[in-house]
């Protein structure tokens, strides 16, 4: 039997990450974080000067990203150019334009060859449209929901100054922003066979048993 795929996908904020990292270390599987590749990208363009309406001259940059897997993390994770993924992939500055890079189909094309290249010995991939396009024939799909303000909460728990603080209007305002042109250029259409979980109100040792037991629940289907 192949190695199994999960897919995570889910608007920002909703727990992908958190609970797909958790997933990959007890499954002993890769974790994947698919939209760090979409902002490894926009970073690098970012500070080449180039023009993030030019879907082709992005795709040919993005072809000289080097993505790679790292058994040196528990789990086996991403890494960039052979390192881990830098600070500054979640800086403000990409947070308004991954959404942009992310639009054009040469560039969802390119890093979707690349997910899938990743994924091909078995991962835990995070992502928006894992289960539906990347991975169309993923073991398991789990699609994350949550609140608007819950997701923005978790934004806030994300950065370190935003310890014990849930009302950044900030973050609130730069999530509903995101959410806009997500819809916009790449909306979300959920694998008709994923499995919904909402997250809102659920700590994440929750979450993560809810979502383990679907996991098992689907392995052992398939054995």
């Amino acid at each position: 039997m192949a190695a199994p795929v999960v897919a995570i996908d889910g608007p920002a904020g909703s727990g992908k990450s958190t609970l797909a990292r958790g997933l990959a270390k007890a499954l002993d599987l890769p974790y994947v974080n698919t939209g760090l590749m979409y902002r490894a990208l926009t970073l690098r363009a970012l500070q080449e000067g180039l023009d993030l309406d030019d879907g082709a001259a992005l795709a040919a940059l993005g072809r000289h990203i080097r993505f790679d897997l790292s058994s040196r993390f528990t789990p086996c994770s991403l890494v960039i150019e052979g390192g881990p993924p830098a600070p500054d992939l979640v800086s403000p500055e990409v947070e308004v334009h991954v959404s942009k890079v992310s639009s054009h189909p040469e560039v969802r094309s390119l890093l979707r060859h690349e997910q899938r290249r990743l994924g091909e010995g078995g991962a835990v991939m995070e992502g928006r449209d894992i289960g539906a396009v990347v991975f169309p024939d993923a073991t398991v799909k789990i699609f994350l929901v949550a609140t608007r303000k819950e997701r923005a909460a978790r934004r806030v728990r994300e950065r370190e100054d935003g310890v014990g603080r849930t009302d950044d209007p900030e973050v609130a305002d730069a999530l509903a922003v995101r959410d806009a042109q997500d819809e916009r250029v790449n909306p979300f259409v959920p694998a008709p066979d994923a499995v919904p979980v909402d997250t809102t109100g659920k700590e994440p040792d929750q979450v993560f048993r809810e979502a383990l037991a679907i996991v098992r629940e689907r392995l052992g289907a398939g054995s």
